[in-house]
């Protein structure tokens, strides 16, 4: 009988098997089908790879089932046997492995994104994955491994999803990162670590992409933030094109020159990715012998709470710097505010999710609660909102579970949840919905009786917080204690009485602490001079994170301060990046929007993604008296293009860019209104594809998109597009270029394909080729004009030679 698996991984490191798409494909898998599929029609040829990966010394064989959910095998007609080939792909490892090696059962991505980047709720992306591990764990999988994801949100998904089905069952999550250190979507491994581990994985880690040294980067990153085992299941190198075929020149002995840093990072399973073969895996296993494989203690240190976006951590406790908690969306005493939010109006969210980010808030606390509205549709119109304009964590604070709910699943990555109390009631409310979709919590130290007169009362009513959260699966470092600020000038004495409370809390029971400071000086004058003060006392005390208002210089200054005498800002960098060289008088006010001219609000706007306000701006440029090419050429593509800067600089991400092109499009659907009947200026006719055999198109869709916005006319084929198809659309329409996309190795050489065809056709052409594994280097070779590594580039690059050319 074999050990359980997480105990086996506490014992030695596991060796994961290889590749599976190209070893099927040498057996018999043919361009096109599924090779899913062949777990009914070819059982014998998938126990084949299986029964070699085995004898290779393979501790664990993964399934035949990475595009096993409902939408991917929809592509093949194959929707309706979901269960039927996922458990018999469990059954034909079972019966290879025996008790000799574990279960492994492969989920990979559907190929859809999750609003709002997608089209895709998170309810039905977790339902897919709920069916496929439903069927999974039915046949007796070990475990789950969720690999080559591209979208955290999709796998975050998958995760919550498995974990409705089972709370035992070990779960491995792996992203696809690039050489900058980021997936597609722009989440770093550090963001993808917290957010996993917190939704429920067992180990995290990453898959191809990368070849050994990449991984290894990688995991460097995810073990800072966490110290959950992880994983590696590097590539053999990155593809290259030799004689025609697709080849990974990465050696055996390649894939162990790593292993003694995987070891001290407490890698507890190392396999193989694309390229990959048996001689690889017995290398690897080979390579670990006579090594030392204990388990190694390693990771963050005991205390910190890491919260996460997409795109950015946040950690707070163990002594690092307070965190700022901007709390200006929230529409108590703000009539305005509260009308928008009735309206379903998101204009004042935007401005201060991006406002109290540049003031130097480190999370935004987001609360929409207000009478005559729907709060759980609120909550995730201002989710999307705020995660679409800055990349700081987010503070859900609602009283109402629904609206609760709604949001974290909105959420991208590892909220805060604001808040739970010591109340029964309270506890079973919100604690489930803090486990289920790993956020961690806001403990207010006050119960049934009100808020307690001491600090050793306000210490009992923390403990038991802790201990519910405990008990339900929470960790204390994710129980956040608010000890409460009462207003001094009603219950002068407390005051002090609070600052006690932090000092107990953190004494007895090590948790971060939290207070919403500003509450000291209500009804007072002058009100930030007593903020001020009582934050930097509260500092003092310990105090780990801050509700205030970023933007009152007052508090800012304060804690500045207090971080520089505290030491909790080495070198006082903080303070002197603010500081230096400014003068002490107070800022000069920031333009009003409404003085800017009216480029460069649309300009703005499309930089912000401000969809809501883009139509109105249209408008009121076209009463200015510019003309539709004026206010498209002058406002709005000056506007992507520099979200295209920025997004070469890694200062905004996918998701940011496509709510550009999103609010581009709404700008340009009412200036074609405007311009019907009139000839539209195109920049060229541009043919797109994802080549036949391959039916990923998510990137090949969002390169269409952002041509679109600049001024192409785009014909989309879809994807497992025919050769015979691409060229005889090319040249009946006689498009000025042509756009090839592949994401997988076993379809890239197709590419190849389709450019000589079209040469042999004689279609005078330019060619465009792109997609996760297309390199320069393979764009060369096989003769296309072009070659991008993403959807900006390719639209930077297509311009500037149409234009050269003309």
């Amino acid at each position: 009988m074999k050990t359980p698996f997480l105990q086996a991984i506490k014992e030695r490191v596991l060796v994961l098997d290889g590749a599976m798409g190209t070893m099927l494909q040498e057996r018999g898998l043919r361009p096109g089908q599924s090779p899913e599929e062949l777990n009914l029609s070819m059982p014998d040829v998938v126990a084949g790879v299986h029964r070699e990966y085995l004898e290779a010394g393979a501790d664990i064989i993964v399934t035949n089932t990475f595009g096993g959910t409902r939408p991917k095998l929809e592509h093949y007609g194959l929707e309706e046997k979901v269960r039927e080939i996922n458990a018999r792909a469990v059954e034909i490892a079972r019966e290879v492995c025996g008790d000799r090696a574990y279960v492994a059962a492969s989920m990979g991505p559907t190929g859809l994104f999750v609003e709002p980047v997608g089209e895709t709720t998170f309810d039905t992306m977790a339902a897919f994955f709920r069916e496929q591990a439903a069927a999974l764990i039915e046949a007796g999988a070990d475990l789950i491994t969720l690999e080559t994801f591209l979208d955290i949100k999709e796998i975050r998904a998958a995760v919550i999803a498995i974990r409705e089905i089972s709370s035992t069952i070990p779960i491995i999550a792996q992203l696809t990162f690039d050489n900058e250190g980021r997936t597609v979507l722009g989440t770093p491994p550090e963001a993808a670590a917290v957010t996993l581990a917190a939704a429920g994985a067992d180990i995290v880690g990453s898959n191809c992409g990368l070849g050994p040294d990449g991984i290894c980067a990688v995991l460097g990153a995810m073990r800072g933030v966490t110290r959950l085992p992880l994983i590696s299941q590097a590539n053999a190198g990155l593809p290259k094109l030799v004689d025609g075929k697709t080849v990974f020149p990465g050696t055996p002995d390649d894939m162990t020159a790593f292993h003694d840093r995987m070891l001290e990072l407490n890698v507890r399973v190392i396999g193989g990715c694309c390229g990959t073969t048996p001689a690889h895996i017995r290398a690897i296993k080979e390579a670990l012998g006579g090594r030392d494989l204990s388990w190694r203690d390693c990771g963050p240190p005991a205390g910190v709470t890491f919260l996460a976006s997409r795109t950015s951590v946040v950690a707070l406790g163990g002594g690092l710097p307070a965190v700022i908690i901007g709390e200006r969306i929230n529409p108590t005493g703000k009539k305005a505010f509260a009308q928008e939010l009735r309206e379903g109006k998101i204009t004042t969210i935007r401005r201060e999710a991006m406002e109290q980010t540049a003031a130097g808030a480190h999370l935004l606390d987001v609360n929409v609660g207000t009478p005559g509205i729907d709060e759980p549709a609120a909550m995730e119109r201002a989710v999307f909102c705020v995660t679409g304009s800055v990349a700081v964590p987010l503070v859900l604070d609602s009283s109402d579970p629904a609206a609760l709910e709604r949001g974290l699943k909105a959420a991208d990555g590892k909220v805060l949840v604001n808040s739970v109390n010591g109340e029964a009631k309270s506890i079973e409310r919100v604690l489930p919905l803090v486990k289920k979709y790993g956020a961690a919590v806001i403990g207010l130290a006050l119960d049934e009786t009100g808020i307690p007169e001491t600090a050793e009362g306000r210490l009992a009513v923390a403990e038991r917080i802790v201990a519910a959260a405990e008990g339900r699966g929470i960790s204390r470092n994710d129980v956040v204690i608010d000890c409460l600020t009462l207003t001094v000038s009603a219950e002068q004495k407390r005051a002090m009485e609070t600052l006690r409370a932090v000092r107990l809390v953190k004494e007895t029971l090590g948790c971060p602490t939290v207070l919403g400071v500003s509450n000291i000086s209500f009804g007072l004058p002058r009100r930030p001079l007593i903020s001020s003060a009582f934050f930097a006392m509260a500092l003092a005390a310990g105090l780990d994170a801050a509700i205030v208002n970023p933007k009152e210089e007052e508090m800012m200054a304060a804690w500045r301060s207090a971080m520089v005498l505290l030491n909790r800002d080495p070198s006082a960098a903080a303070y002197i990046a603010a500081y230096a060289g400014t003068a002490a008088a107070a800022p000069e006010p920031a333009a009003s929007g409404e003085a800017l001219d009216i480029r460069e609000r649309l300009k703005r706007a499309v930089i912000t993604g401000d969809r809501e306000n883009i139509v109105a701006l249209v408008e009121e440029a076209l009463g200015q008296g510019l003309e539709p090419l004026q206010v498209s050429n002058e406002g709005l593509l000056p506007g992507l293009e520099e979200v295209g800067r920025r997004f070469e600089k890694n200062l905004v991400f996918l998701p940011q860019v496509m709510q550009s092109a999103d609010t581009m499009q709404a700008a340009f659907g009412r200036l074609k209104e405007v311009m019907q009947g009139s000839p539209a200026a195109s920049r060229g006719k541009i043919l797109m594809a994802t080549v036949e055999g391959d039916i990923h198109d998510i990137g090949k869709n969002i390169v269409c998109t952002l041509l679109e916005n600049h001024g192409f006319e785009v014909i989309d084929l879809g994807k497992n597009v025919p050769a015979d198809r691409i060229v005889g659309k090319a040249r009946e329409l006689g498009v000025d270029a042509v756009g090839l996309s592949a994401l997988m190795t076993t379809t890239m050489t197709e590419m190849e394909n389709v450019i000589a065809r079209l040469k042999e056709a004689g279609i005078r052409t330019f060619t465009m080729v792109g997609g996760a594994v297309v390199t320069q280097e393979y764009a060369d070779e096989i003769g296309a004009d072009l070659y991008a590594r993403d959807a900006m580039e390719a639209v930077a690059r297509i311009k500037a030679l149409l234009e050269k050319q003309a």
